[in-house]
């Protein structure tokens, strides 16, 4: 890219902003909670429509070569504090219902950064961030209202939270209050009637950061960990896998919700106004790890490894008013789930250089209208505990103990989605769904031609490799960090060959860059679980339980699980 394009992109970038900035965007954030690469149909399959976000993607801006973190906690943690999870202590396995600690009450986060900037903060879905005393629940944190659950996963119908099999209870709130009225309702509708209900009943003077976490697709409790209205997963009887039917019916009411959502921002004149960015948490759990089946084809690995298929992420946003690029851009510029914070703050007129230091950096002015980013380098994960780590510096990624708990999730995981012959999975009936869907309808209104250019937008998001072998030749495991393998992912993303033995020099850079990122690391946070917080004792509820007296004179254990320091090396 020439010196005089760099120019005009940064002047314009900067006349965006500084518009966004006089007239503030509302702002919705919305997490799917473990979708896999491959489950949108943005990315190529055609086996699960998803109408409405494929009509957002198509019209905005898709993130094709964005990073989230493993797993939840660690991602939600990036959100919110703009910090790599291995700053904030949360970067070793989510935080259970029964364990307690959370992300630090030092760090300010992003709803009381949105507060600050004059926003109206709402919170819908899943906290997963800590609740053990109050102030580490959501309203306590910048929100001033919150919808939903604290731990990681509910059932989607009696909104109950088990966990390992030994805790059980009811995890469904509104701001503090138990709300058992909910009970019996479908989660997705739930959030998705809550968004409805805060976009009508908003004051329009004020611009609004709805932060709409949501369950689906994550699965739910043991017993029954795949669900959906069984009318929802009757139209799906050309997926043979009945695992399968039943996540597509999950995926159908998300990518309901989403066009909902878009039509109670039209009906009250707030779309235009309005930018949205939809996100996978972490990549999918596909070939029954957790009990569920989506899909991160071709992409290697599952949701909790540090292959591209578990930290690879879904995600565009969309608000033509403030961004200039063409509908339907792919962008391929390195992105980080930890570049939210500064982003946003940026979107709502806030000075990103009055923010502390922060591992995220603004990418708008790379979302709206194509400046280069400033990164080179990028840390997926360090785990001191299953000694595993990943980093990235350009298009090179070194690579070691990926999956944690197994080499049996090295693999490749279908189903690819693309070589569907069902009618009902036809692309141009595929394209005609989106033009028709709600959320297509209210972006042909605004923009009679932002969906002129599907098939070429698909075609350049969608990841193509030779045919993935049965088996891996190679595991990247070993007892040193020198064990490691190394992949060019521009060329090789679904990272089939090691090239470690080939690029020693770049080995040894990456080794010395992930010393320097593993030399900041600081301990991790993680706590024994606590039996007083087992819901038995508060009438089969959880709750913010160090808040009250032990119920039987017991108190909490505080130790961390692992020991101090828990560092990689």
């Amino acid at each position: 890219m020439s010196s005089q394009l760099k120019c005009f992109l940064f002047l314009l970038a900067l006349k965006i902003t500084a518009y966004a900035s006089e007239n503030p965007p509302n702002i919705v954030f919305i997490v799917a909670d473990d979708l896999g690469w491959n489950d949108v149909g943005f990315h190529g399959s055609r086996e699960i429509p998803t109408p409405n976000i494929d009509a957002l993607a198509y019209s905005g801006v898709i993130l094709n070569n964005y990073y989230v973190q493993p797993i939840c906690t660690p991602s939600r943690s990036a959100i919110m504090s703009g910090l790599h999870p291995i700053h904030t202590g949360l970067q070793h396995c989510p935080i259970k219902a029964s364990s307690p600690y959370g992300l630090p009450l030092d760090m300010k986060i992003l709803p009381q950064y949105m507060k600050d900037s004059g926003y109206i903060t709402r919170a819908v879905g899943k906290w997963h961030l800590g609740f053990h005393h109050k102030e580490f629940t959501p309203t306590f944190r910048g929100f001033e209202s919150h919808y939903g659950y604290w731990s990681n996963k509910i059932d989607y119908f009696n909104l109950t939270a088990d966990e390992d099999g030994r805790m059980w209870g009811y995890d469904f709130r509104r701001d503090m209050n138990i709300d058992h009225d909910a009970y019996g309702i479908y989660a997705t509708d739930l959030f998705t009637t809550e968004a409805l209900s805060i976009i009508s009943s908003h004051n329009t003077s004020r611009p609004l950061f709805l932060y709409l976490a949501h369950l689906a697709v994550h699965s739910a409790n043991p017993y029954a960990p795949l669900q959906a209205p069984q009318a929802y997963v009757d139209r799906f009887s050309y997926i043979k896998d009945e695992r399968r039917r039943k996540f597509a019916g999950m995926l159908t009411k998300l990518d309901e919700s989403v066009g909902a959502v878009v039509t109670a921002l039209r009906d009250r004149k707030m779309f235009d106004n309005t930018v949205i960015v939809f996100t996978s948490d972490n990549g999918g759990p596909a070939g029954g790890y957790n009990n569920n089946v989506a899909s991160n084809w071709p992409l290697r690995g599952v949701k909790a490894s540090m292959w591209e298929g578990g930290v690879r992420g879904s995600a565009f946003v969309w608000g033509p008013d403030f961004i200039r690029q063409p509908p339907g851009t792919v962008s391929d510029q390195l992105y980080a789930i930890e570049d939210w914070l500064p982003t946003l703050y940026a979107i709502a007129g806030g000075n990103v250089s009055h923010l502390p230091p922060l591992d995220g950096i603004n990418i708008w002015p790379s979302v709206s209208a194509g400046v280069p980013v400033s990164r080179q380098h990028l840390l997926h994960s360090i785990d001191p505990v299953f000694h595993g780590a990943a980093v990235r510096s350009g298009d090179w990624k070194l690579l070691f103990n990926a999956s944690g708990d197994g080499a049996s999730w090295d693999k490749w995981f279908g189903p690819s989605g693309r070589n569907e012959t069902a009618p009902e999975t036809e692309l141009s009936l595929l394209i005609q769904k989106i033009k028709d869907s709600p959320a297509g309808v209210a972006v042909l209104e605004k923009n009679p031609d932002a969906l002129n250019n599907i098939t070429l937008t698909r075609n350049a998001a969608m990841i193509n490799c030779t045919a993935a072998p049965d088996e891996p030749s190679f595991v990247c495991r070993g007892q040193n960090i020198s064990d490691a393998c190394l992949f060019h992912i521009s060329s090789d993303p679904c990272e089939l060959k090691d090239v470690a033995s080939e690029q020693p020099d770049v080995v040894k850079m990456l080794l010395q860059l992930f010393l320097q990122y593993n030399s900041t690391a600081v301990p991790i946070l993680n706590k024994a679980s606590d039996p007083n917080a087992d819901p038995k004792f508060w009438n089969y509820n959880w709750i913010n339980w160090l808040d009250f007296p032990p119920p039987h004179g017991v108190n909490a254990t505080e130790t961390a699980v692992f020991g101090q320091p828990n560092k990689f090396l």
